[in-house]
């Protein structure tokens, strides 16, 4: 139950994660596109309606009749297309000449009809962009009453020799649709891509959990198989302190004991005579042999380690390894160190680690279920 918790709240965190980074990355990709998409759309219109008025300025250089190129400029436009823009004429008082939509003809274009500052003022794809999203102005966009208005006139271009101006119109709803739909495709794509990472995500998070807890588990049986191997050993040691506990009250020599029943040490210039059961362990540091009493005290030995224990009951002290000689009376704990091998707490405490090596190990287990 807590590992499903675990990997919903992991799925959740990803989710979060995932579109708010999406979120920024997606208005950021949607800006660029849609500036490339209007930068498109401007400069085909400025393409269109510089072309037309070469045309006009061409017929016009070639004597043509005005009332000719009017009427052949108007048969020309006359109920396109007008759903993504178009192209109109009007003269420098503001009057249409030529519109797409014949019922424009004659009607006076003001200035708010336009949100380009004059004739050699372009419309910046950034700024109409701007203007798109808030009807706000910028760059070559004007601020113009009518926010409301299907069409703008995005670019003006002069015809040489009259009086006449060619205008480039863009669709402003269609433009919006068409920015409305590339920002709908973008948050599709980044749903179902965003959906597809996390999901995957989560999958790699709980196959690799999954083969992490296998491994864990596995060593956590091993542990709990050296805690229980741990246990028995401690509590035979609690059963061998017992057993030398009634030995002792028994009588050495009915049991045979031919061990020595007491050593010799020495406390500065004093000579010490201690019992077995005075001695926690003996030990060797720097050539000196040092023997710890249960009290706590500390006394020297001139014997080495092997002359003493070759003199000890090997039922009560036990060759750790070749710095210490232990007393089982001494001995307050065992615990698990390294590789196969144990670390032993005695009382009193020692000062330096008493480690009993893998190949002592075996030994000294069957010493304490001995």
């Amino acid at each position: 139950m807590k590992k499903d918790k675990l990997y919903f709240f992991t799925f959740l965190s990803l989710l979060v994660i995932v579109f708010v980074a999406a979120y920024f990355s997606m208005n950021y990709l949607v800006g660029l596109s849609t500036e490339q998409f209007l930068k498109i759309q401007l400069e085909s219109s400025k393409r269109e309606a510089e072309e037309l008025a070469k045309m006009i300025t061409y017929q016009v250089e070639n004597n043509v009749d005005k009332e000719t190129i009017i009427r052949n400029f108007q048969s020309s436009i006359e109920n396109t297309n007008t759903q993504s823009g178009f192209v109109c004429m009007f003269d420098w008082s503001g009057k249409e000449i030529c519109h797409p939509n014949p019922e424009k003809i004659g009607k006076i274009t003001g200035p708010d009809e336009s949100y380009v500052m004059g004739i050699q003022e372009e419309v910046d794809s950034k700024d109409f962009y701007s203007y798109l999203q808030g009807k706000e102005k910028g760059g070559g966009v004007r601020d113009f009453k009518n926010s409301e208005r299907q069409s703008e006139i995005v670019y003006l271009y002069p015809v040489n020799n009259t009086d006449w101006i060619v205008a480039a119109h863009a669709n402003m709803d269609k433009i919006n649709e068409e920015v409305k739909s590339v920002k709908a495709n973008f948050l599709m794509v980044h749903v179902v891509t965003g959906f597809a990472i996390v999901f995957l995500s989560v999958l790699m998070v709980r196959f690799i959990g999954s083969s992490y807890e296998r491994e864990l588990e596995q060593k956590n049986e091993k542990l709990s198989e050296e805690v229980l191997n741990l246990s028995k050993l401690n509590h035979d040691l609690a059963t061998y302190k017992k057993k030398i506990d009634l030995s002792d009250q028994k009588d050495d020599e009915s049991n045979g004991n031919s061990n020595k029943k007491r050593i010799l040490t020495y406390l500065k210039n004093e000579l010490v005579s201690l019992g077995m059961e005075e001695i926690a362990y003996i030990y060797t540091e720097n050539t000196v042999t040092y023997v710890r009493r249960i009290d706590g005290k500390l006394t020297t030995s001139n014997n080495s380690l092997d002359e003493l224990y070759h003199d000890l009951d090997d039922s009560l002290f036990f060759r750790a390894n070749r710095q210490f000689i232990l007393s089982i009376n001494s001995i307050h704990k065992i615990l698990r160190y390294g590789n196969n091998q144990l670390k032993i707490d005695v009382m009193p405490e020692s000062d330096i680690n008493i480690i009993v090596s893998k190949n002592k190990a075996a030994e000294f287990k069957k010493w304490l279920n001995a």
